[in-house]
């Protein structure tokens, strides 16, 4: 009692609200649950009456059982053995009625017994309900063991914490932290579904639709992701935007989501490149950037833990320049670079020192004269680098195939480009088990199986994956999502 408090004691009294004190509002309460229990015990004395009534005419038709039968066989209907039996027996009505409802099999010794024990105990269970009625220290005895009842069962021990200090509640904390699917499309529709209603298929099976899209669209980004994890989303301005999982809209496996342009706060020329999901901020881990001009550079995650509503900067960009990817790393992988016109390079990724977001980077490859960077992989030496071209074409090259090199360098070709074939559109590392989806400008859209592209090396021009007509070119590629699920 040495900390003290106040409390608002407001409550409905009589369909009014009261402020009470502490004396009142307990007074306020047994007058309550005198009233209840006044009210009940009324109500099943009168259904008891009720009830012994009934009995007491079966008792009077049990012991005239033959009499009674002899009545109700020699009457013409039911009305006029009811009027029998009430005149014949000083029976109410209600009885009468009882005796002609009543079933043969109440006419045996078992049936007997129990009429004549329930009648006893309704007895004693009117003439205690009377009591409580009529006695109210036995009423206010009712009231406490009723209680008592109530605290042996439910009463546990307490469950909240009363604390010193109390915190500012987070939205995020009423939220209830489970695992779901969250989705983008290519075309930048996104949406989030609970993990369950994907269910666990044999292999060789159809799968399920993961997003409901528009003709030459498809799933293009599948992030399996907490409630409370964190969705870095990056745009071609050099800004990072950032959004948890529980604010994307949660709706039904087919439907097509929304578009992510309505979720975030974005210039009308900017362009969604890259998205990362995250569990935490990890201080260790960096954000490494490339631009189209073959920028790179790396930054301390924890540099980007601090969100604000207009997105912040990820990167400086020189005018003309543009963000293109945008990939998680942990210091000491490698990095491959792929540009428009077949080149290639693969440096470590410390040959990048950590930088500020507003830092500009240093170069990572350098670029004959109408050339830019197309795409950048976190190369894994198991995967293969794909590459798909403008007039349809596309190979497969083993990673292991890309020797290591030291940054800002021109690099390896990675593609012969001719006429024929025409200049890279994307460059994506797949496995053997990935499904690619390749889509012209005219809306064409085609599903291959990855395993199905041939392996070759590096100083070739590929094998056709689509047919295009003359003027048709291929505008993006990317490995479908789906079959992670």
């Amino acid at each position: 009692m040495q900390t003290s408090f106040g409390i608002n004691l407001l409550s409905i009294v009589d369909g009014r609200p009261r402020l009470f004190d502490l004396k009142e509002l307990l007074w306020s309460f047994v007058n309550f649950r005198k009233e209840v229990v006044t009210r009940r015990s009324e109500y099943e004395l009168k259904k008891a009456e009720a009830r012994a009534h009934i009995l007491e005419g079966l008792k009077i038709a049990l012991k005239n059982i033959d009499a009674i039968v002899a009545l109700i066989k020699s009457s013409p209907n039911p009305d006029q053995a009811k009027s029998g039996l009430v005149k014949r027996f000083s029976l109410s009505e209600v009885q009468a009625q009882a005796i002609l409802d009543m079933r043969l099999q109440r006419l045996t010794g078992l049936e007997q017994n129990k009429i004549s024990e329930e009648y006893r105990d309704l007895i004693k269970e009117i003439a205690r309900l009377k009591e409580i009625l009529a006695n109210e220290a036995l009423l206010f005895n009712t009231i406490v063991e009723e209680l008592q009842r109530i605290s042996e069962r439910y009463g546990d021990e307490r469950r909240t914490q009363i604390i010193d200090e109390v915190s500012e509640i987070n939205v995020e904390d009423l939220i209830a932290e489970e695992d779901m699917a969250v989705t983008i499309s290519h075309t930048g529709y996104i949406k989030r579904s609970p993990i369950s209603l994907y269910r666990s298929q044999h292999r060789g099976g159809k799968g399920k639709l993961g997003m409901g899209v528009k003709e030459a669209d498809f799933v293009q980004d599948l992030f399996i992701a907490s409630t409370h994890d964190i969705l870095l989303f990056f745009t071609t301005a050099g800004k990072a935007h950032w959004l948890k999982v529980h604010q994307i809209p949660q709706v039904s496996r087919a439907s097509r989501g929304k578009a992510v342009v309505n979720l975030l706060s974005l210039a009308p020329s900017e362009r969604l490149t890259a998205v990362l999901s995250l569990k935490e901020f990890h201080a260790g881990h960096y954000i490494t950037l490339a631009t189209r001009s073959g920028v790179t550079k790396k930054t301390d995650i924890m540099a980007f833990s601090h969100p604000r509503a207009g997105g912040i900067l990820a990167i400086g960009l020189d005018e003309g320049d543009e963000l293109i990817s945008a990939k998680l790393t942990d210091g000491s992988q490698d990095l491959f670079l792929t540009t428009r016109l077949g080149m290639a390079i693969r440096f470590s990724e410390s040959d990048i020192r950590p930088m500020g977001r507003s830092a500009r980077g240093v170069r990572g490859i350098s670029l004959s004269r109408d050339d830019y960077v197309v795409g950048m992989e976190v190369v894994e030496d198991q995967k293969n680098i794909l590459v798909v071209t403008e007039k349809g074409y596309g190979k497969r090259t083993a990673a292991l195939a890309y020797r290591k090199q030291a940054r800002g360098g021109k690099g390896l070709i990675t593609v012969r480009i001719t006429d024929r074939n025409g200049p890279i559109v994307a460059v994506r590392q797949v496995s053997d088990d990935d499904h690619l989806m390749i889509v012209t400008d005219k809306g064409k859209i085609i599903r291959l199986r990855v395993n199905d592209i041939s392996t070759i090396g590096r100083i070739t021009q590929g094998v056709r994956l689509i047919d295009i007509e003359t003027d048709e070119r291929v505008v993006a590629a990317a490995p479908l999502a789906e079959g992670e699920l």
